[in-house]
């Protein structure tokens, strides 16, 4: 936890981070807001970090419960935060403190590969979601070899989930940059039926290594 509050004075800067651009910004909103319910929806953004997607939400009416581990980035967020619909609460993201059936969307963006049991986790996060709710994930596969490649993110998602749809986001709009990694989106719905299978599809082009 020491490397996340050491970085989160700099977090920022990166593009994706900070939505400082209005570009990168609009880019995140197309992305995300047409995958949520009406407003007000109740949002679960686990591994919140400095808060930039929280706000964005928050500010599409919706109400967000912004959750990370990182008592600096908390700090961040909170202050993002201001008077807007955000709750913000230091905690652990693989272990919510979020009770069954009390949200209609978890939102997680690049921290489902920190973990060593990802399944599970994947598991405490869907029990979270309301009938009818989503579980939104933003992960990638990177030229370092860290991440999780988007074939193993989509069964995992798959063994919870039904209508798991996978689409790979190449455009350098919202990262602020040109990219030559992997990076996508999963999302999957509570329906009652959990098949255990992908029912799904891949849009995009591949733009990293499967």
């Amino acid at each position: 936890m020491d490397d996340w509050d050491a970085a989160a004075a700099t977090f920022d800067d990166e593009p994706d981070h900070g939505l400082r651009d209005p570009a990168v910004r609009r880019a995140w909103a197309d992305l995300l807001l047409p995958l949520l319910p009406a407003r007000p929806a109740r949002i679960a953004d686990l591994g919140c970090g400095t808060g930039s997607l929280s706000v964005l939400l928050a500010q599409a009416g919706h109400r967000v419960h912004a959750i990370d581990a990182s008592p600096r980035m908390i700090e961040v967020a909170r202050a993002k935060a201001g008077d807007l619909a955000i709750d913000v609460e230091l905690a652990d993201a693989a272990d919510p403190p979020l009770d069954q059936g009390s949200v209609d969307v978890v939102l997680v963006r690049h921290l489902l590969w920190v973990f060593p049991d990802p399944e599970a986790v994947v598991a405490r996060w869907v029990s979270s979601l309301k009938p009818g709710g989503r579980l939104v994930l933003v992960e990638g596969h990177w030229s370092t070899g860290a991440g999780i490649p988007v074939g193993v993110c989509r069964d995992l998602v798959a063994r919870c989930l039904d209508d798991v749809e996978t689409t790979l986001l190449p455009d350098p709009t919202l990262w602020g940059k040109e990219i030559s990694d992997e990076r996508y989106l999963v999302t999957g719905r509570v329906t009652g039926r959990v098949t255990g299978r992908v029912t799904g599809r891949v849009t995009g082009r591949v733009t990293g290594r499967l």
